[in-house]
């Protein structure tokens, strides 16, 4: 008989945005262009549709959700993503007070450049979770790995500090994720006194994934070193190798259909679903896989908390 796996929440990651204001040379937010007209984040009545018929299909009272029997949840988070989803302050302000009235909690993923005072002082309240998408603490390696914006401006942890403590003034309950894509140019570096000082709840950390190019892979031997290296911080870290992200998010791209990305011997890429907003979630979801245990294997409990 199949076990039904178990969560606190259910994640739907939103990629609002493929623009970012960096160029990240592995970047994976690169999806094939439907004609369907502009990224729906710029459509505030198509916005609200869609997290609404996200809500309506993922909500623990809907029995007829094929996941039910596969996996338990208590509760919805709406995680925005990009490209850089800072880039449209505003209206992913409107999306994060969209998703809480509806009661799901929400999180966002952005690469820190655009998280300032006044955008911290927006959102904190209402953000259960801050990820913030760090590679390095090397000025050259951010260079050479793209993270830097057309101005030649690079990220300053001292400031990015500066932020997370007023973000945590306001909300003591939102959590801190730092993501780190471990790639060639940073395989070899210590991030130990980066991650100590800004303290995360969570240091993922990702071997970079060839969905759309090879460029910076890194060997076996390259991506265990660095998570040896990293052993003290063992509490905080979660590792996730390649075949760990396959079939184990619930993605939704800027154009509103689900994808997950294409196995390897496919020829790498996106697999997508329908458009949800001229079907329907349940019609969407069903057309790409989704793997209940290694969405839950994924979690783990953290001062009572499930981060990811």
């Amino acid at each position: 008989m199949y076990k039904s796996q178990h969560t606190n929440e259910l994640v739907i990651n939103w990629h609002i945005t493929e623009a970012c204001n960096y160029s990240c040379r592995y970047c994976y937010a690169h999806w094939k262009k439907p004609d369907l007209g502009r990224e729906i984040i710029h459509d505030e009545i198509r916005s609200r549709k869609l997290i609404e018929m996200l809500f309506r299909f993922f909500r623990t009272e809907n029995k007829n959700n094929s996941l039910h029997n596969r996996l338990g949840w208590t509760g919805i988070r709406l995680n925005i993503a990009g490209g850089e989803p800072l880039l449209y302050e505003q209206k992913v302000i409107r999306v994060i007070r969209i998703a809480r009235e509806l009661g799901m909690n929400v999180s966002i993923i952005t690469n820190g450049s655009r998280l300032t005072k006044p955008v911290m002082e927006e959102i904190a309240s209402d953000v259960s979770l801050l990820g913030i998408s760090l590679d390095s603490n090397n000025s050259q390696i951010n260079k050479e790995i793209g993270r830097i914006d057309k101005k030649g401006l690079l990220l300053r942890s001292q400031s990015l500090k500066e932020i997370l403590i007023l973000g945590r003034q306001i909300n003591p309950f939102m959590r801190l994720k730092v993501n780190t894509v471990v790639n060639s140019l940073n395989a070899s570096e210590d991030m130990s006194t980066l991650i100590q000082t800004l303290q995360p709840e969570r240091w993922k950390v990702l071997r970079m994934l060839p969905v759309l190019n090879s460029d910076l892979a890194v060997s076996d031997v390259e991506f265990n070193s660095f998570i040896d290296r990293h052993f003290a911080l063992k509490d905080v870290m979660c590792v996730e190798d390649n075949s760990d992200m396959t079939e184990s998010y619930i993605m939704v791209d800027p154009y509103g259909r689900f994808f997950q990305n294409k196995p390897s011997q496919k020829g790498g890429g996106y697999l997508y679903s329908e458009p949800i907003l001229s079907s329907s979630v349940e019609a969407a979801f069903s057309q790409l896989n989704f793997s209940a245990e290694k969405f839950s294997g994924r979690y783990e409990q953290i001062n009572d908390e499930v981060l990811v």
